[in-house]
């Protein structure tokens, strides 16, 4: 299949955000990315009062609808405007890789080339992982889903830290204190009301139509997971973000919650980062856009502390942009600049790690084979690259008949799974989504119908991010390695759930939308049986796809080899330098990290604030 190079058809509405040099040479703060986790974190310390510096390497959609119409997500994704190419691995083994479905090549005409047959002289790209270069990062082109880790997830901090401060309990709190809940009545004392970020959840009034064959789907999974079948129209209308007891191994159907308002808006760090901008009280932020930060500056005197970064401006400069110009060799000038604080980088979990290793903070030898002098050896930099693992089974309907549905979330236990924790996140419908690339999703007509899943829990978080150059526009190397640790019960895990939801399908084929064909994991009728536990394993050992990319510059404990910032989000061996972003989950926190980065985005303001009361200005 071959795919347009899309162009981008919407410019910034907001042209008043500084897009060249800073107004100020020096700040308090200067904050490193804009998305989940260094948006919110600028808007809290410029509410403080703190001068803080927010830097944005794309530019601003927030009024464009194709970004602000949260219907339009999958075009967002796809969108050239913002879009960010990173081409990775999912292992070392060339031929595995070469059997993945969505393989992306560049055909040298403007085009790529997606699938396993490419056209003489296409240049093999690999498996796109789309990232979103805009103000509000990541959170302005995913499905909004907004969903908590497990209390574990928040758990392993406090025991690697110590820190009680990210127990699952006191975490709760963030996500009050963040959140304006629209679905629920006022008064639950877990949830937020007046927060920045709108929560909603989608009209689940189709579950009461008992002459709709997905209802015998809804029921069946109801029955296979322990729930009562005839109570479907009401549990589907469980909330996600709930506060159980136990909740973690609760097998559940819920309402989707996203974290957009009840009118169809995407909510995101953009709204706040705009909201401090235009409140009368004139809070000290200031947002540069198109600005790439090439390294973090430190004063060598004595301990390294980080003092400034340098820059260089002006858009797609970065080589993940399709729209880079791959003609322009020499790097633009640059320039410095400075805080009087500290430094946060909330690049992601590929640009975070770069960006420290870039500023000679990372593996030693790594870096002496760039000739980047050495500040800190922290040999944990871009390593435990973790992932969700994500497939889907998709059943074409062979009738004339689409399965009128609405959408199904579950999640679930499924019987080989090493705890008590429920390991899968589905959500099923008359929809299509298996993955990443250029132009997805495949259209499969009008019959067609998808569970899709993320299991969670990954036992491998096996992953790196490699420096390819020194030089900043680079991509980084990035292998999340997948199933190279513990694969073989991972796999086992997506299997048992996949014949759980094949079942569940299964059960419509004698009403008037059946029979069905599955397109995958298995070939053929289906039915309840599959294809057997090694075809299926091999099926998502290759075919597997991801986009929660986290962990690469992991919380840990001061003794710890590969630790790389403490609870407080400091970096280890240096001064005034933090990470704040999905790179410093430890483990991949649940099934979509957005909402969790968000949350640790104002904990890390919290800590910042109450440390910056009790220590002057160096």
């Amino acid at each position: 299949m071959r795919y347009r190079l899309l162009s981008a058809l919407v410019l910034s509405a907001v042209t008043r955000l500084a897009e060249g040099a800073p107004a100020a040479a020096s700040y308090d703060y200067i904050v490193v990315g804009s998305g989940p986790g260094g948006g919110p974190l600028a808007a809290e310390l410029a509410r403080a009062g703190y001068s803080t510096l927010l830097l944005e390497a794309g530019g601003d959609e927030g009024d464009n609808p194709t970004y602000a119409d949260i219907q339009n997500f999958n075009e967002a994704a796809n969108d050239e405007a913002t879009r960010w190419d990173f081409w990775v691995k999912h292992s070392d083994d060339p031929a595995r890789e070469l059997k993945f479905e969505h393989t992306t090549w560049d055909t040298g005409d403007g085009t790529f080339y997606v699938g396993l047959d490419p056209p003489e002289g296409a240049k093999h790209l690999g498996i796109q992982y789309p990232r979103a270069a805009v103000l509000g990062g990541c959170a302005m082109h995913n499905a909004a889903v907004c969903a908590l880790p497990a209390d574990d997830d928040w758990n392993i901090i406090v025991n690697k830290t110590g820190d009680t401060s990210w127990s699952a309990d006191n975490m709760r709190k963030y996500l009050k204190k963040i959140e304006r809940n629209e679905y629920l009545a006022a008064g639950n004392p877990d949830r937020g009301y007046d927060g920045w970020l709108a929560t909603t959840v989608g009209d689940a009034s189709w579950a009461q139509n008992s002459s709709l064959p997905a209802l015998k789907i809804l029921k069946t999974l109801a029955s296979l997971t322990g729930q009562d079948p005839n109570d479907v129209a009401n549990l589907v209308n469980s909330d996600l973000l709930e506060n159980v007891p136990n909740v973690d191994e609760k097998q559940s159907f819920y309402n989707m919650a996203t974290h957009s308002d009840s009118k169809g808006k995407r909510n995101s760090p953009n709204n706040y980062i705009r909201a401090t901008l235009a409140d009368p009280a004139n809070y000290p932020l200031t947002v540069q856009l198109h600005t790439l930060v090439t390294r973090v500056l430190f004063d060598n005197s004595t301990k390294p502390r980080a003092i400034g970064v340098e820059v260089i401006t002006g858009p797609s400069l970065y080589r993940a942009d399709p729209k880079h110009d791959r003609e322009a060799s020499d790097l633009p000038p640059t320039t410095q600049i400075f805080a009087k604080r500290e430094i946060i980088i909330s690049g992601g979990a590929f640009n975070s790690p770069q960006l420290l290793k870039l500023s000679g903070i990372g593996p030693a030898a790594e870096l002496a084979k760039f000739n980047i002098p050495l500040i800190k050896d922290l040999p944990g930099v871009g390593e435990n690259l973790g992932d969700n693992y994500e497939g889907s089974l998709l059943a074409i309907g062979q009738s004339e008949y689409p399965v009128e549905s609405g959408l199904i979330t579950l999640l679930f236990r499924t019987p080989n799974a090493p705890d008590n924790r429920r390991n899968i996140y589905t959500w099923c419908g008359a929809f299509s989504f298996e993955g990443f690339w250029p132009g997805f999703p495949t259209w499969h007509g009008p019959t067609q119908y998808t569970c899709a899943m993320v299991h969670m829990q990954p036992k491998s978080q096996a992953g790196t991010v490699l420096l390819r150059s020194s030089d900043p526009r680079d991509t980084p190397d990035i292998n999340f390695n997948f199933f190279k640790r513990n694969g073989d019960q991972d796999l086992s895990e997506l299997v048992e759930a996949g014949k759980l939801l094949r079942k569940a399908i299964a059960s419509a084929s004698d009403t008037f939308v059946g029979p069905f064909e599955e397109k995958h994991p298995c070939k053929g009728p289906l039915g309840t049986e599959g294809c057997g536990d090694e075809v299926e394993k091999e099926y998502y050992k290759t075919q597997a796809y991801s986009h929660h990319a986290t962990s690469t510059c992991a919380i840990g404990g001061e003794k710890e080899e590969m630790a790389v910032v403490d609870s407080k989000f400091r970096v280890y061996g240096v001064e005034g330098l933090r990470v704040v972003d999905a790179s410093v989950f430890p483990v991949v926190p649940g099934a979509f990290p957005s909402c969790p980065t968000m949350m640790i985005s104002v904990k890390a303001a919290e800590d910042i604030i109450e440390e910056a009361k009790k220590t002057p200005v160096v």
